[in-house]
């Protein structure tokens, strides 16, 4: 892989839970779970598995919205009330741990806690208060887990593949041969821009030629900090495969099916036009604030946030034009859940 981040030996940090109470276990008590945690800058997610098959079946999930990272582009900290709601999230999660016969756990948190000038005090505090131990990974961790999580989702072909993880401070690139029963990473980057920290330092703008103004910041910042792995990449890709995995494209990928309400059975693994994706990232950049929260699966959770995904991903367009956009909610956690299971794959 690139130099962006330091290189470390790969390891299975996991963390075995407390058992529950007999009474309190769920429905398997004689299974094994595994759990998986992913704390990044803007979401709080959980998965508690049991192996089934190659595969694994979901016990439990839990998702929240927590904006972790919020405020820290410009204060370099994490803020007491990001803190709070996060550590309120965690303890939710720390009770479905305890309720479930977990054997083996793994939490990792990301962007934020990389950047933060607090950020080992806040995961103190974390494990002071619930008991879960985060381990904060590096750039190029979090890009392996999020291939290995998803990759089963690019479509077949010939040539390398892109798969990218638009999060809250970050955007992983991720360059893959796929030849092989495993992906083999040929490249990849890390920038630090997500949908959070893009939005609070470049997104702002009022009125239409505001906010046309700032979509064209945006742009210009990602466009510039993807330069050099831009640089690198193959120009002779007779198709260009591209996968993602982020709630901008899941998000965005709910649009154009025009569905009521987010449906992963719907989203994980579909294969949307990428000329429609980009339709879509245009249209929002042009509605207000208001406007955009009135959409299903946008709403005023996301509205705020979801014009830098799409700034983010029509610059990825721009550097790897694939004609197809394959979308995967799936990424991190699978990738943890996966090492856990089964061991390093790669």
């Amino acid at each position: 892989m690139g130099d962006q981040s330091p290189r470390m030996p790969h390891r299975r940090d996991v963390s075995p839970v407390r058992p529950a109470p007999k009474e309190a276990r769920g429905r398997w008590p004689e299974a094994r779970h595994y759990a998986a945690l992913d704390l990044g800058t803007n979401n709080c997610r959980l998965l508690i598995v049991r192996p089934q098959g190659s595969g694994f079946a979901v016990v439990d999930a839990f998702s929240r919205i927590v904006r972790l990272g919020e405020g820290l582009a410009s204060s370099g900290r994490l803020s007491d009330a990001a803190i709070d709601r996060t550590v309120a999230a965690l303890k939710i999660c720390a009770d479905k741990l305890r309720r479930r016969n977990v054997a083996l756990s793994r939490a990792v948190a990301t962007e934020a806690c990389r950047r933060a000038a607090n950020g080992a005090d806040f995961i103190a505090r974390a494990y002071d208060e619930t008991g879960i131990h985060l381990d904060i990974i590096t750039a190029e961790e979090e890009a392996r887990l999020a291939v290995l999580g998803c990759h089963a989702l690019i479509e077949p072909g010939e040539g390398p593949a892109l798969i990218f993880d638009i999060g809250g401070g970050s955007t992983e690139l991720v360059l893959i041969d796929t030849r092989g029963p495993n992906p083999v990473v040929l490249d990849w980057h890390s920038a630090p821009w997500g949908v959070v920290s893009l939005t609070e330092s470049l997104g702002h703008g009022d009125g239409e030629d505001g906010r046309a103004a700032a979509y064209a910041r945006m742009r210009a910042a990602v466009t510039e900090s993807f330069a050099g792995f831009a640089s690198r990449l193959p120009r002779s890709v007779e198709r260009p495969r591209l996968l993602g995995t982020s709630g901008t494209v899941t998000t965005l990928a709910s649009v154009h099916l025009q569905l009521s309400h987010y449906d992963r059975a719907a989203i994980d693994g579909l294969i949307v036009p990428a000329a429609s994706m980009r339709k879509i990232s245009s249209d929002l950049s042009r509605m207000s604030l208001a406007e955009r929260a009135t959409l299903p699966c946008i709403g005023t959770e996301r509205a705020d946030l979801v014009v830098a995904g799409c700034a983010i991903l029509e610059t990825i367009l721009d550097l790897w034009p694939a004609e197809r956009l394959g979308v995967a909610d799936r990424g991190i956690r699978e990738g943890i859940l996966r090492r856990l299971m089964n061991g390093p794959v790669f």
